[in-house]
């Protein structure tokens, strides 16, 4: 059971370089076999390294270097793809490789116990590094998400990667495909994932194995890349501060903190001359492999914008503590999304609701439960903020309009509908659309998307969220593995997803097999506890309150999490047991 109190939450996001609408292409996979493994031929797999010798930078202000080594797993003859699913939150996380014979794919399942969560399979790359005499001063594992998606190694390897750019860490994430395309190569850094090493500067011979496990199970030759290391030591006051290397700017997003263990490096508008951007400033160069954000892992990303003077460091951590949700027309400083274009003109002639697939919106349970103070708004409240998620396990599209009539406060909403060739073939109302001013949203929400409720041990209603009005994104891959899952889903930057306050028009996408995750840590979002008696409760997301959106199935939409509130007022202690299998909060 996990006891935490801290008076901050972040909304996380997912993170996505590539505006390419794929769909997933996991319906031509047979189910498992039962013919022999060997009748079956999978992809040839090899490390590589980029270069023989790369330079380490261990800053004085932030001892210690990350191993962005330069190493990389290639495939060739066909993709190495794995399929990650658990049936339930009762069951443990299973994978699947899939394989190939006689031109067919097919699915052979793995080992269990191959893999733990998400997030990519566990100890695969093993590090040893020795000094200029030999002598070994450090061996350890890191994990490797196959989707470090890095680029191509020769020309007439396929232009784009099928794959999502990134492995998901939230906690509640029911399914995954992880995979390195035909003649493509994937970083085996673990970036966000990777803690920093001490290494003195001077000069070291680094070994980079994949495990044997891992070489017996995907026929991987036994050939270590070695690799050498210069560390240099500097400051952020250095003469001439130049821009710190591309490994440090790599694993920049382990020290900015998102979430609850990984958050993207904050974007900044300024840059004095002389000064390096600090580690948790700066953003991953495009080769690195690390996209540090809460619900993805790893995956390429472009760079940051530079970070501010070091003399501005503390004025402008300060600033950011103070701000509330997105920020910057930015929700990770790595990127930002294509607007997604509504229809040109509102929907004429009589609504219908035709017989076509529909989107299928779920509840996840709660995370990222804590006590709060309100950010000492209110002095003397207690509240219950927490993280939570409604996904959409498709097989369609939640496609959202918002029309605003001329100097009418609020847009009218439209839910659109589409046959199997795309085309739109229906629409009907479907609420309003408002437009939040509050720093941090800036940005026009959907209303009765979702409501929250903490509900007394007999299943009543104890309070209720006011939040009830979103903007939809898809910040969470929750689940790529159901059908027509987008695996490289549009709209997920908030700001570029939602309108501005000008705007005549909106379009909000709910992408299949995404999922949108809101904090809700502000007063009347979080549940004010003060008045409230020790004991227990549960937290319930609830999705589509009022049914105004057409979907699948509605049986879907409540999911709860248990919670036990104790201590005393001013200091409330919140107890979050497991959730079946899934002890995380």
């Amino acid at each position: 059971m996990t006891r935490t109190r801290t008076t901050r939450l972040r909304r996380p996001l997912l993170a996505g370089t590539t505006a390419v609408a794929a769909m997933a292409v996991t319906a031509g996979l047979v189910a498992a076999t039962s013919e022999p493994a060997k009748a079956a031929t999978g992809p040839k797999l090899s490390l590589i390294a980029a270069t023989d010798s790369i330079t380490l930078t261990s800053w004085k202000e932030e001892p210690g270097v990350y191993l962005d080594l330069g190493t990389y797993l290639t495939a060739e003859g066909a993709p190495f793809e794995l399929k990650v699913t658990r049936k339930s939150y009762k069951d443990p996380v299973a994978v699947t490789q899939t394989v190939y014979e006689g031109g067919k794919a097919k699915s052979k399942v793995l080992p269990k116990g191959t893999v733990k969560d998400f997030a990519g399979l566990p100890g695969f790359a093993e590090i040893t590094v020795t000094d200029k005499a030999g002598k070994k001063v450090l061996g350890r594992t890191e994990d490797f998400c196959p989707n470090n998606a890095s680029g191509r190694v020769r020309p007439d390897a396929p232009a784009t990667s099928k794959y999502p750019e990134s492995c998901p860490t939230n906690p509640f994430t029911l399914g995954s495909v992880w995979g390195v395309e035909k003649g493509w190569a994937a970083n085996t850094y673990a970036g966000s994932y990777s803690d920093s090493v001490e290494l003195p500067a001077g000069i070291y011979t680094a070994k980079v194995a994949v495990a044997k496990k891992y070489r017996d199970l995907f026929g991987i030759a036994n050939k270590p890349a070695t690799v050498k290391v210069t560390v240099q030591e500097r400051s952020y006051e250095d003469e001439g501060g130049a821009a710190q290397p591309a490994s440090r700017a790599g694993s920049a997003g382990k020290h900015a903190g998102h979430g609850a263990a990984h958050q993207a490096p904050a974007a900044h508008a300024g840059h004095g001359p002389g000064h390096a951007p600090t580690p948790a400033q700066a953003g991953a160069p495009v080769t690195s492999g690390a996209t540090p954000s809460y619900n993805v892992g790893h995956g390429p990303l472009k760079a940051a914008p530079p970070a501010l003077p070091w003399a501005l460091k503390k004025k402008e951590q300060a600033a950011r503590s103070m701000r509330v949700g997105d920020t910057g027309g930015q929700t990770d400083g790595s990127r930002k999304a294509p607007a997604l274009q509504p229809l040109a003109k509102r929907p004429a002639g009589k609504p219908t609701v035709p017989d076509v697939p529909k989107p299928d919106l779920r509840s996840l349970p709660a995370y990222g439960i804590v006590i709060s103070d309100g950010e000492k708004d209110v002095p003397g409240k207690d509240y219950l903020a927490f993280s939570a998620n409604v996904w959409n396990a498709g097989p369609a599209q939640l496609v959202v309009d918002g029309f605003r009539s001329p100097g009418k406060a609020k847009m009218d909403a439209y839910q659109y509908f589409y046959d199997a060739k795309g085309k739109q073939v229906g629409y009907t109302p479907t609420g309003t659309m408002e437009w939040d001013p509050r720093p941090g949203h800036m940005h026009w929400h959907f209303t009765d998307f979702a409501s929250y409720r903490l509900l007394k041990a007999d299943k009543k209603e104890a309070v209720r969220s006011g939040k009830e009005a979103f903007c939809l994104a898809n910040t969470d891959a929750i689940d790529y593995t159901v059908k027509n899952a987008n695996w490289h889903p549009f709209n997920t930057d908030l700001s570029t997803a939602c309108g501005e306050e000008n705007s005549i028009s909106v379009r909000e996408v709910l992408d299949v097999g995404s999922g949108d995750t809101y904090s809700q840590d502000l007063p009347g979002q979080s549940f004010d506890i003060t008045d409230l008696p020790n004991g227990t409760y549960y937290i319930q997301v609830l999705a589509n309150p009022e049914k105004r959106l057409k979907e699948t199935s509605v049986d879907n939409n409540s999911a709860l999490r248990k919670i036990v509130l104790g201590g005393k007022p001013g200091k409330r202690t919140v107890t979050v047991p497991p959730h079946d299998l899934v002890d995380a909060n």
